[in-house]
């Protein structure tokens, strides 16, 4: 009776398995759920927008968890278990029955991941987005100064001018410089490439 009772109960787990690979939602339903999912320093992008998100897939030995690969901005960044968690919940709400949240920090996050959609949106908000290619920055001690040639000079998000001026290495936060319009006079911070 012990075997018809572990076979009866291998049985039922291979069933439920089946029942929910067929209950799972697609994985494009789910990348749709991630870009309502926002960054919590600067809610109006996406961790997706910001491609922090770097894939999504079910886990092989378990059918039933969605495994999502992220990369924060930073290895220290305060917002990592808020934003784990808002996946997680977002996830979740779309239909996922397991999510597990992998942390991936190889290779370490770039502002080239961005889309152009969070570049957009971050200059509408009323950031400078990263100018260039991160991975190409190389650091010019005189844009910390503020004396910057006028074509590498960042644009005004607001006005749109090229007449700025940095006023200090970190913005709001350390991923953000603060600089200053001088046509408009209006501050702003500027996301730094890396």
């Amino acid at each position: 009776m012990v075997n018809a009772e572990r076979h009866a109960v291998a049985a039922a787990q291979e069933t439920a398995v089946a029942n929910e690979r067929v209950l799972r939602p697609s994985l494009a339903a789910l990348w749709r759920a991630l870009d309502a999912v926002p960054d919590p320093e600067i809610p109006v992008v996406s961790v997706h927008e910001l491609g922090m998100v770097r894939g999504l897939e079910w886990d092989e030995a378990d059918p039933a968890t969605l495994v999502v690969h992220l990369t924060p901005t930073y290895s220290g960044c305060p917002a990592t278990d808020v934003i784990r968690e808002s996946i997680t919940d977002a996830l979740l709400a779309q239909g996922a029955l397991k999510v597990r949240v992998a942390m991936q920090l190889s290779p370490a996050w770039t502002t080239d991941w961005m889309t152009a959609d969070a570049r957009r949106k971050l200059r509408d908000f009323g950031i400078a987005p990263p100018s260039g290619v991160a991975r190409a920055a190389v650091v010019d001690v005189s844009a910390i100064r503020g004396r910057r040639r006028a074509a590498e000079r960042i644009a005004c998000p607001r006005c749109g001018s090229r007449n700025t001026e940095c006023i200090a290495q970190f913005g709001s936060t350390a991923c953000k410089a603060h600089f200053r319009c001088v046509d408009c006079a209006e501050p702003f911070d500027y996301f730094k490439p890396f």
